[in-house]
């Protein structure tokens, strides 16, 4: 699979350096991320993030491994920290590559030694392995790794006053047990010395720069140590959650060996060779997670903070699972949200990676229609349909006759919702940030969609399903008297009521009516849906996605940046997001019929993602940009609908690979 590599001109300074990210995921939520410098940033940011079975929500257990080397009266110290005023060791001196192919690698150049290190986790399991080839060009030379570890759920920030360690020992490794009743174990081929101290008041920036809390410190329990012979030696440390105290390197290569078939492996199903693609797909994997009580798949829907969300996780299936080839995943993924649909609902999110539904979406069920859509397109699969028919039509009763949260169809045929149900739903003190009670352009051209989609399903079924072909045709008469903006030549945003029952047409530009042409269905003439493209690409489009509102708006905010506060009043009002280019892509290429000028300039616009895989999140997407030039990457460094429009739209409308 396709590899990326930087070399030390990325990373010559600390501020450059803690810029690029990496993460790698284990299948079940956890992961392991850093800087490329090793410098953590984010209380989000270890060597093992676990999300154990049981658990109310993800651990950091291993912030970091503290490298020296000493040889003589020098010491070569690898680590990178920031504390109060200061960084220190500063490590990343010695840095010369950083390599993602498929796994993180870095090579590191102290002296009269070459070290290189390997970070990789054991899929569906909460392991973290790392790998060192040391060369040494001297005699005597002592290695010397200290772990620095920790027992907190990933959102927070600990002190030593409030946890401590109970640590078992031997002389591969330890078992630590913490006061806030958490296990984990380290093992190497190193010898391990127990030495017990706190680090203090580690920084975390890009905490400090969101207005977090960014310091805390972290626990030493000791250090693995080695001396270094002529030549090439190897070492590993692993850390898990189970007992890995009789692990030897000759099994922690193996394991290496798997994981790297198992990339591998997922690019050769896939059928995908195009370069571009195949960096994609590497960056989709981490997002496909399974839960190991049930057995059902799902979708982190960003890293590092958010958990699987419906909404999400519908938007990116034929992303992450069709155009991959992951058709048994796709149709788990399905199964798992539609066994938790209530009253029509899809979940809008499970907390804590399965902690109790939450409902409040009024698209997710939409989304799941389309989803379901795609994913029989793609496999013919009618015995999957027919085990979620009774889902469907769950669905479309709910929404026609009415259902929580103020969603249902009015006489108009039209569908509205009450207050912070669609994807623009950011909150300041509880207060809208994006006021969409009432009727969305976009879930209207869902709503539609999923009329037809669950008339060509049920047909494929056997099912009678006048009654949505009914429904269709009444939100096809509606439509465009309500949404259509002659003044704007396209929709209008949302349409609403105020107290006296007039109605209230919000003509904010806006990217939601981009759905209105790239859905399957759609119910506008052929020359508004020219107009809408044209008026998003005039407004909204950036290289890195589309504005959620126009820069002449006296609401926009072109930057996404400072704290909680500041960043929610931005979210939906100008900052940029990656993943409605999949929509657009579409559209552009069906109003433009299809023509050769319009794919070369949908392939150009999605390559330009080719050089964000190597600034920000290394070989993925970010979560949302700034909508000023230079369109500054922000949000989470991985978010799963990105990576997976990007790459529907590259496959599909680009590449032409479709069913």
């Amino acid at each position: 699979m396709s590899g990326i590599r930087l070399g030390a001109d990325s990373f010559s300074t600390y501020e450059e350096g803690i810029k690029k990210e990496w993460i790698i995921g284990n299948g079940l939520g956890g992961y392991a991320s850093s800087t490329v410098l090793g410098a953590g940033t984010r209380t989000y940011h270890g060597l093992l993030v676990a999300a154990p079975e049981n658990s109310p929500g993800r651990l950091l257990l291993l912030s970091s491994l503290d490298e020296e080397i000493s040889t003589g009266g020098e010491v070569y110290r690898l680590a990178t920290h920031k504390y109060p005023g200061t960084v220190s060791p500063t490590g990343f001196n010695y840095l010369s590559k950083f390599i993602l192919a498929p796994f993180p690698m870095w090579v590191y150049q102290p002296g009269a030694f070459t070290v290189k290190k390997k970070v990789f986790m054991v899929h569906n399991n909460n392991t973290t392995c790392v790998v060192y080839d040391i060369r040494s060009r001297k005699e005597d030379a002592i290695l010397r790794i200290f772990p620095m570890v920790n027992s907190r759920d990933f959102h927070y920030t600990t002190h030593s006053g409030y946890l401590s360690f109970y640590q078992e020992t031997d002389s591969t490794g330890l078992k630590l047990e913490s006061s806030n009743g958490f296990s984990f174990f380290l093992s190497s081929n190193l010898q391990y010395h127990r030495d017990p101290m706190w680090y203090y008041n580690f920084e975390y920036d890009a905490e400090k720069e969101r207005g977090l809390a960014f310091q805390e410190d972290n626990f030493n329990p000791g250090y693995f140590e080695s001396k270094l012979k002529m030549g090439t030696s190897r070492f590993f440390i692993a850390v898990s959650t189970e007992d890995i105290s009789s692990l030897t390197l000759e099994e922690v290569e193996e394991l290496y060996t798997r994981e790297v078939y198992r990339q591998n492996l997922l690019a050769f199903n896939s059928r995908l060779t195009e370069p571009f693609a195949l960096k994609l797909l590497r960056a989709t994997d981490c997002f496909i997670v399974k839960n190991p009580s049930t057995g059902e798949s799902s979708v982190i829907a960003g890293y590092h903070w958010f958990a699987d969300w419906g909404r999400d996780t519908m938007i990116s299936l034929p992303g992450l699972f069709l155009v991959t080839r992951r058709f048994d995943e796709a149709r788990s993924t399905l199964k798992n949200f539609s066994r938790h649909c209530r009253r029509g609902l899809v979940p809008n999110v499970f907390p804590a990676l399965g902690g109790e539904a939450v409902y409040n979406t009024v698209d997710a069920s939409l989304w799941f229609i389309h989803a379901l859509g795609r994913y029989f397109a793609y496999t013919k699969d009618l015995l999957f349909l027919s085990e979620v028919w009774d889902t469907v039509e769950s669905i479309m009763d709910n929404y026609r006759k009415g259902t929580d949260f103020g969603i249902g169809m009015d006489s108009d045929f039209l569908i509205r919702q009450g207050p912070q149900l669609t994807w623009m739903d950011a909150k300041v003190e509880d207060i809208p940030v994006t006021p969409r009670a009432g009727k969305a352009c976009e879930i209207n051209a869902l709503w539609y969609n999923a009329l037809k989609t669950a008339s060509r399903i049920g047909g494929l079924l056997g099912k009678e399903t006048s009654s949505y072909e009914t429904l269709a045709a009444g939100v096809a008469s509606s439509f465009e008297e309500v949404f259509w903006n002659p003044e704007t030549n396209c929709l209008y945003d949302l349409v609403t009521k105020d107290e006296d029952g007039n109605q209230i047409k919000d003509s904010s530009i806006r990217p939601n009516q981009i759905f209105a042409v790239a859905l399957p269905y759609t119910l506008l003439s052929p020359e508004k849906e020219k107009a809408i493209v044209d008026r998003v690409e005039k407004d909204l489009l950036t290289p890195f996605g589309l504005r959620t509102l126009s820069t002449d708006n006296p609401s926009y905010k072109g930057r996404y940046h400072g704290g909680p506060k500041e960043r929610d009043l931005a979210y939906h009002n100008g900052t940029v997001w990656p993943w409605l280019l999949g929509a657009y892509v579409k559209a552009y290429r069906k109003v433009h019929n299809y023509s050769k000028k319009s794919l070369e300039d949908m392939r150009s616009l999605l390559k330009g993602f080719d050089m964000h895989l190597e600034t920000a999140g290394i070989g993925t997407i970010s979560e949302v940009f700034d909508g000023d030039f230079p369109y500054s990457s922000e949000g989470c460094i991985a978010q799963a609908w990105s990576v997976a429009e990007i790459l529907r739209a590259y496959v599909e409308d680009v590449l032409g690979i479709k069913p």
